[in-house]
């Protein structure tokens, strides 16, 4: 097993269709794998810390998984078959180790949400790996891009000020 963190979430600006990408630990090499637009937002707004007021899918499920005494162990990307990934929560309930399948959007859905490792099989990797090209390797030095450059976290950070400055209490229209 080939442990890999999330590198991004990107989309298609022809397709408008979703890609994570996910980039093995100390090494440039990386996995892109496809998945939906519900699985890309669930995602992303974990990763950017953005709380929702009631439960989403995926909290659901971890809320689920916790009441009935289980902990998610960590999630494995286990198969690709005609060019379809597969993928396993792999969880601990009263000292035994359950693997649930799942698609690997929703399984990355939950890892991020519980915090805990996310693995690609060997094969997998050997299958539908990639490595950057050689102009942009040097760049990547083995670690995820910031989110944000520190110009950037400026620039929002005067338009948060401006957002919490609004009187929203006005808007009610009696």
């Amino acid at each position: 097993m080939i442990e890999v963190h999330i590198d991004s979430v990107r989309i298609s600006l022809m397709t408008q269709h979703r890609v994570i990408v996910l980039r093995e630990q100390n090494s440039p090499r990386y996995l892109p794998i496809w998945i939906g637009a519900p699985e890309a937002d669930a995602i992303t707004l974990r990763l950017q810390g953005v709380q929702v007021e009631r439960p989403l899918t995926h909290d659901l499920l971890v809320n689920s998984i916790e009441t009935l005494g289980g902990e998610v162990q960590y999630v494995l990307i286990n198969d690709l078959r005609a060019d379809v990934f597969y993928a396993q929560l792999v969880l601990e309930v009263d000292r035994r180790e359950l693997r649930i399948d799942a698609r690997p959007s929703d399984a990355i859905a939950i890892a991020v949400r519980v915090e805990t490792p996310i693995f690609v099989a060997e094969k997998v990797m050997e299958a539908a790996g990639r490595m950057p090209d050689e102009d942009i390797l040097p760049s990547l030095k083995g670690t995820a891009p910031p989110l944000q450059s520190k110009q950037e976290e400026e620039d929002l950070g005067a338009f948060a000020d401006f957002i919490e400055e609004l009187d929203l209490d006005d808007l009610g229209g009696d």
